[in-house]
């Protein structure tokens, strides 16, 4: 593998960051002025990195209280003002791209290329939303019960204060990507997002607020979940959570409690397949992506990956090829292609499960290995085989550039062996018929699949809903779910002349026969 040494020669603060921009941010944390303060390092080198006040219980039910003051008025505006806004922020992000892209690396540590991904998915979901709020928010004739005498109308009202709780592993795609939707549908937000990637989303509330959000109706909170997790549960109208499934799993009940709805992305297991007809040169170069992208720190990234038996020597051999030439490091350019991890935690889970697997017999066929000359972090991006059920990686999520290699008959063991997870976030298909990939795809087990792409194809298509099954949660982001989820539906009718009663001068019986025979019309014209 390449590696690269260069440093950022150009920073005028911490970890690259100018100490003015991290002190800047620090301050639209919604916290006491005597709070107490953490600390993050960047991943890249451990050096100091940002310095924040952390929220308490209190600092979060005021930061509520505010927002219900802003939200009323937000929600009266116009759906074209708020539209305005959200435009104005699309183009702010692109003119200072730069900016939040060393942000993103600094508090994440992966590649340049792969934070300009975050740039490039918020841009498109910004643009999408803001150019279908108003079609998707407008009242809408529904069919009456009485055709003609009941007049129906679907309207859909926003939900009030929208608790989002965001990761570290995609700042500014989770940072920001679900808090535009819910703004555009009228509510307002008090979001927690990690504290290790907080300064991103500090960043994209600043330029928010640059675009013309008013002040109160988009808010953080710093703290750990076991802290001031409660709190935001216990006075949001909704929940939006990206996250690990146990965490999911405890929002879900604390949620259902309140009868309050939640959003919620988790864990996965994601198979790849590559059928018998795929392009072998292209397939490998799709798995790079989709294994070893953002370091493989990704909720839809591969971590299984199957391949029909009469390609599998052509396939590996391509895929290992390719995967020695990654380049990796921590420059804030464009000259790396892998990253590092992002904190300690994934770095211990990452040597663990390789070192179990291979500890029970599994092949190291790139790979396998941390890389301290690097960074503190660093992490070869690692290709197994022979990897068999009683190693913990066979089942469990690693969350980081290791991927298992197994073989196939056809394309049923294919599906089968893809289906056998209790996961079902994402997948991706490989064959040069794209009638047979799509069928293959629509058998598999994941609320995306991808034919001939790694996750990009299904994550850009923002018009199309995006999340998971099973164990990997409920609820969508993306298409008019995404926006929807974050309003009450309320409907109206108005009935007219004759309702369901029979009228003056006719008999219960005779009325009732009346109807009948009405019914029996209406389905035999056609009626709906």
């Amino acid at each position: 593998m390449t590696i690269d040494h260069t440093p950022r020669t150009t920073s005028t603060g911490n970890a690259g960051i100018p100490a003015a921009l991290s002190a800047r941010l620090a301050t639209r944390v919604s916290a006491g002025p005597d709070a107490q303060r953490v600390q993050t390092a960047t991943p890249f080198t451990g050096d100091l990195l940002a310095d924040l006040p952390v929220s308490t219980p209190a600092d979060v039910e005021a930061a509520f209280v505010r927002a219900r003051a802003a939200q009323a008025a937000w929600a009266a505006k116009p759906v074209a003002e708020r539209k305005a806004i959200l435009l104005r922020f699309h183009d702010l992000l692109l003119d200072r791209q730069s900016e939040v892209l060393d942000l993103i690396q600094a508090e994440n540590g992966k590649a340049r290329r792969d934070a300009f991904l975050e740039v490039t998915d918020i841009a498109l979901a910004t643009r999408y939303y803001a150019r279908s709020a108003a079609k998707l928010l407008a009242p809408k004739r529904r069919r009456g019960a009485i055709p003609v005498l009941t007049h129906t109308t679907e309207l859909h009202h926003p939900k009030g204060v929208v608790a989002v709780i965001s990761p570290w592993n995609y700042p500014l795609s989770m940072g920001a990507g679900d808090a535009i939707p819910a703004l555009l549908a009228g509510n307002a937000i008090v979001q927690k997002p990690d504290t290790q990637t907080a300064l991103t989303a500090l960043w994209a509330l600043d330029l928010m607020t640059e675009a013309g959000l008013p002040t109160g109706v988009w808010q953080m909170v710093i703290g750990r979940g076991g802290s001031i997790g409660q709190s935001l549960m216990d006075n949001a109208d909704y929940v939006m959570f990206t996250g690990s499934t146990a965490s999911g799993r405890r929002i879900a009940r604390d949620a259902g409690e309140r009868l309050i709805g939640a959003s919620l992305e988790l864990g996965g297991k994601n198979p790849m397949i590559v059928l018998d007809d795929a392009d072998i040169a292209k397939a490998a170069e799709g798995a790079i992506a989709a294994c070893f992208s953002s370091t493989g720190q990704l909720c839809v990234s591969i971590e299984r990956l199957y391949v029909a038996e009469s390609v599998r020597d052509e396939f590996v051999a391509a895929f290992v090829e390719r995967t020695k030439r990654l380049k990796i490091g921590a420059a804030f350019d464009y000259s790396t292609e892998v990253g590092s991890l992002t904190n300690q935690s994934q770095l211990d889970t990452v040597t663990a499960h390789v070192d179990d697997a291979v500890a029970k017999g599994a092949t190291v066929l790139a790979g396998g290995l941390p890389r301290p000359d690097l960074g503190p972090l660093f992490y070869e991006p690692t290709i197994l085989t022979d990897v068999t059920p009683e190693m913990t990686l066979y089942n469990d999520e690693t969350f980081g550039p290791v991927v298992s290699i197994y073989t196939f008959r056809d394309d049923e063991e294919a599906i089968q062996r893809a289906n056998a997870t209790t996961y079902g976030l994402n997948a991706s298909v490989w064959s040069r018929d794209g009638a047979r990939g799509r069928a293959v795809a629509s058998r598999v087990r994941a609320g995306t699949v991808n034919v001939n792409d790694a996750y990009a194809a299904a994550w850009g298509s923002v018009d199309a809903p995006m999340g998971g099954m099973g164990d990997s949660g409920l609820g969508r982001r993306h298409g008019a779910d995404g926006m929807l989820k974050y309003t009450e539906a309320q409907t109206v009718a108005h009935q007219r002349l004759l309702g369901f009663s029979a009228p003056a001068g006719l008999s219960d019986s005779a009325w009732a026969q009346t109807l009948t025979l009405a019914l029996k019309t209406m389905k035999r014209i056609g009626a709906r």
